[in-house]
C-alpha cells in the first residue's frame, strides 16, 4: 500500500479530515495477516536452519495472494467506511536476489485500493513493531547455489477517513516497556517492539480517544501479555475521555485463555460485541495458514472493540468471515476477521 499522507511517530498532530457519522462513531479493527507462521524463522538456532525457514517462510507468503487479500479487505474498509481504523500486521515483505538484486515483494498498506472504490483515507500514525532481515535460497535454482535476502517489517497503524470535519490531535506512539524475544543464530538476542497508537478525536463539542494495539499471542509469553494489556490501561487509557480501543488482542474472550480480557474489562472497558449480541459467539480467528481452508476453522473471539464513557453501541459486526469474502483464487482475506462498531456517547 502507499501512504497518501507519511504521518508516523509524532506525539503532536492536528489536521482536519472529513466528519464522523451523524449517529456516532464508526470504527473497525483489521489484522491483515503476514501470509505466513514465523515461528520456523524465530526457532532457527543455525543460519543453514535460518536460510530454509525464510526461504519457506516467503514462499507461502507469495503463495498467499497478497495483492488479492489486501485488495479484498480494502473492499471491506470501503464498504463499512469507519471513520478510524486500527490495522495490525501492516507487514512490508521485500527480497533481493542475485545478480541484479532487484528488489520484489509486498507493501500491505494499499490505499489506492480505497481510492479506486471512492474513499479516501490518511495514515494517522504507524508503529514499527519488528524490521528483521535474513538469508533465503533464490527460488528456481539448485539448493544453495544463490542466497538472497529477505526482509520483514511489521507495522501497527491508525487510518482516518478523509470525509467531512473530524479534528484529530494528540498522535502518540509507545512501545511496551514488557516485551518479549528470542535467540538469533549469531547468539544475539532480538527483542520484539510492540507497542500502541492512539489519537484524540473531536467532533463538535465531543472528544473521545482512540487506541490500537496487537498484544503478543497465547503461549509462552503469556505473563508479557497481560502486562502488556496492564500498560495500555495505565497508559494511553489512563484519560478522562470517552475511550474506544480496538485491538488483536490475543486474549480469548470466552476468558479461557489469558487474564488480559479480563483486566481489560475489570479497569472499565465495556465489549461492544457483548452489548449487541450477547447470545453469539462472533469468532474472529483463526484460518488455516495457507488460508484455503474451505471451511471456517474460527474457534477464539480475539479481535475487540472495547468502549469506556457513557458509549452507546448501535451496532457491531464482521468483516471477512463469509465465504463470499475469499480471493477469486479461494483464499481467506486474512486468518482472522475483521470487526466494525459504531459508537456514540452520552452524558
Amino acid at each position: 500500500m502507499k501512504r497518501l499522507l507519511p504521518v508516523s511517530l509524532l506525539v503532536v498532530l492536528l489536521f482536519s479530515v472529513p466528519a464522523l457519522a451523524e449517529d456516532g462513531v464508526t470504527v473497525m479493527t483489521r489484522n491483515m495477516y503476514f501470509g505466513a507462521d514465523l515461528t520456523p524463522a524465530i526457532a532457527a538456532t543455525t543460519v543453514p536452519a535460518l536460510i530454509l525457514a525464510a526461504t519457506h517462510i516467503f514462499a507461502v507468503v507469495n503463495a498467499s495472494d497478497v495483492p488479492s487479500r489486501v485488495d479484498g479487505m480494502a473492499a471491506e474498509i470501503a464498504n463499512a467506511r469507519p471513520d478510524l481504523v486500527g490495522l495490525q500486521e501492516v507487514a512490508i515483505w521485500r527480497a533481493v536476489y542475485p545478480p541484479t538484486f532487484s528488489p520484489t515483494g509486498f507493501d500491505f498498506l494499499e490505499l489506492d485500493a480505497l481510492a479506486a472504490r471512492g474513499e479516501h483515507y490518511v495514515v494517522v500514525a504507524t508503529h514499527v513493531t519488528n524490521d528483521l532481515q535474513a538469508p533465503a535460497l533464490c527460488p528456481n535454482t539448485p539448493p544453495f547455489s544463490c542466497i538472497g535476502l529477505v526482509r520483514f517489517i511489521d507495522r501497527e497503524v491508525i487510518l482516518a477517513r478523509a470525509a467531512d470535519a473530524l479534528t484529530l490531535s494528540n498522535v502518540q506512539e509507545g512501545t511496551f516497556a514488557t516485551q518479549s524475544g528470542f535467540a538469533l543464530p549469531d547468539g544475539t538476542f532480538y527483542v520484539e517492539k510492540r507497542g500502541w497508537l492512539s489519537v484524540d478525536a473531536r467532533k463538535g463539542d465531543d472528544t473521545l480517544r482512540f487506541i490500537t494495539t496487537h498484544l503478543l499471542p497465547e503461549g509462552f509469553f503469556d505473563p508479557i501479555q497481560v502486562a502488556q494489556g496492564q500498560e495500555v490501561v495505565a497508559g494511553p487509557a489512563q484519560t478522562s475521555l470517552p475511550v474506544i480501543f480496538v485491538c488483536d488482542c490475543n486474549s480469548r474472550a470466552d476468558n479461557t485463555g489469558t487474564a488480559t480480557y479480563a483486566n481489560l474489562l475489570a479497569a472499565g472497558l465495556d465489549d461492544a460485541w457483548l452489548e449487541r449480541h450477547p447470545h453469539q459467539a462472533g469468532l474472529t480467528c483463526c484460518q488455516d495458514e495457507d488460508l484455503r481452508n474451505e471451511a471456517s476453522h474460527f474457534d477464539q473471539r480475539i479481535d475487540l472493540v472495547l468502549v469506556r464513557g457513557g458509549a452507546h453501541v448501535h451496532h457491531v459486526v464482521r468483516t471477512g468471515e463469509s465465504e463470499h469474502d475469499k480471493t477469486a483464487s479461494g483464499l481467506w482475506p486474512s486468518d482472522h476477521a475483521g470487526v466494525v462498531a459504531t459508537v456514540d456517547f452520552r452524558p
